[in-house]
């Protein structure tokens, strides 16, 4: 009776109830991310009421950042599965579905910044914190919408598993009919368990994911920062405390029109296998944007910069999941972002300290700056010299390898289509553009 209420979907259903799917990780957004931007506020609060430098008092933010996405604490067990939730629920129109999802960041900036600085000036700081805190609360609400989904794609079979003699044969052929999930769900003996753990994660040997990887981890550092001392920057140059609050307010809604706008276009037919260079020009932008925030000393010249830095940087950030899916498919999409913002945390830990040692030992923000910038440059170059290197590659191999007998021999061997794909990947650079459900409604 089960099985036939719950019966696997070919694909995403792309709509319907996946539209309440986007609106609680909307909410989730709004709770994690824009909540821990508004912590820049903060900052000069924190720095007058505790007496410490830069480097230090730059600490708080950075350890909120990485325990959301290092840890299995706090906001991180809500924000990871929302987002992956979405990857779930749609596949034509993911990048509209993330780009709706993850304007509640910049929507949440927008009203919270101002009402945050209306909150320290009535309550004090640990009176806006507490009120905060009850905000955030909501999340529960958020968790009630999130109806899990199955879909043919994540059935798989272990081939392995099921060759040995000491399985029972009723174990057998329930587990051809069960998907691979985590294993600590999962009532199977010790050696399946292995096997489903192992096959989860066996996209970090992809080269295209390796690549996706080490950028991540320089764009990551290099946007971070500047989150954190846009307000005291501008403080510093002369701007007031409500005119600060109100450039983190105009970065946000920027940042909405990023989200939606960017995952529109991403999802036209003349833009959707192009979503790598799109992903690489948002990055590089935002790099550009933070190498001439030095000579910007003043709230007119400030205003451009918040409205520039917000919209690429809602623009990346809505196709990283996007990016994701397309490297490491669907099935895979929890597990894969699961890494992928692992691999934020690093980042996020150390670079706001690093740029408050450099302003506490120049006396300004230059470096800073400087440094957030090249490395945000230097991630969307590499990812460029990558895709460069995979065609030149594929118009060597070309005259050896045919690509229809790799196609056919994904979709007629199931068993070992990760493998296969991995190998797609490395030589001819095309499967970022390929569907995942493809292999599954074929």
């Amino acid at each position: 009776m089960a099985s036939s209420r719950r019966a696997r979907l070919r694909g995403p259903p792309d709509g319907g109830w996946g539209w309440m799917i986007v609106a609680g990780c909307f909410l989730v957004t709004i709770c994690t991310r824009a909540v821990t931007r508004c912590i820049s506020i903060f900052f000069v609060e924190f720095q007058a009421y505790f007496g410490q430098d830069y480097a230090r008092t730059a600490w708080i933010h950075s350890i909120v950042d990485c325990a959301t996405m290092l840890c299995g604490l706090g906001f991180a067990l809500c924000y990871s599965p929302a987002i992956a939730m979405v990857g779930k629920y749609f596949n034509k129109r993911k990048a509209l579905a993330y780009g709706i999802a993850m304007s509640g960041s910049g929507i949440g900036t927008f009203i919270l910044a101002p009402v945050v600085q209306l909150l320290i000036e009535q309550f004090s700081w640990r009176g806006a914190l507490l009120i905060l805190g009850g905000f955030v609360l909501n999340l529960c609400v958020c968790g009630a919408l999130m109806r899990p989904i199955s879909l043919k794609e994540d059935c798989r079979t272990a081939p392995e598993f099921l060759e040995q003699n000491y399985v029972p044969e009723t174990e057998k052929q329930d587990f051809k009919r069960t998907s691979i999930c985590p294993p600590l769900i999962k009532l199977w003996p010790h050696e399946c368990l292995c096997y489903c753990s192992w096959k989860e994660y066996d996209f970090l040997l992809m080269p295209g994911f390796m690549v996706l990887a080490v950028s991540i981890l320089f764009m990551a550092y290099g946007c971070s920062p500047l989150f954190v001392y846009l307000v005291p920057y501008a403080l510093s140059v002369g701007v007031s405390h409500h005119q600060a609050a109100f450039l983190m307010s105009i970065l946000g809604v920027i940042d909405i029109i990023g989200n939606i706008t960017f995952g529109w276009l991403t999802d036209r037919r003349c833009l959707k296998k192009h979503r790598y260079f799109c992903y690489l020009f948002a990055v590089g932008m935002d790099g550009l944007c933070c190498l001439f925030l030095p000579v910007l000393q003043s709230f007119p010249l400030l205003v451009p910069f918040s409205f520039t830095f917000g919209y690429f940087d809602g623009a990346y950030v809505t196709l990283i999941p996007v990016m994701t899916a397309d490297v490491v498919g669907t099935s895979l999409l929890s597990s894969a972002l699961g890494v992928v913002y692992f691999l934020h945390a690093i980042p996020y830990l150390v670079s706001p300290p690093v740029a408050g040692w450099l302003v506490d030992t120049t006396g300004s923000y230059t470096a800073s700056f400087l440094l957030c910038g090249f490395s945000m440059i230097f991630s969307s170059a590499l990812l460029c010299f990558a895709r460069l290197a995979k065609k030149i590659k594929r118009t060597h191999l070309r005259p050896l390898t045919g690509n229809m007998g790799l196609k056919q021999h994904i979709w007629t061997n199931g068993a070992i289509a990760y493998s296969v794909t991995a190998e797609l990947d490395q030589r001819d650079g095309e499967f970022l553009a390929v569907d995942t459900n493809s292999f599954s409604n074929r």
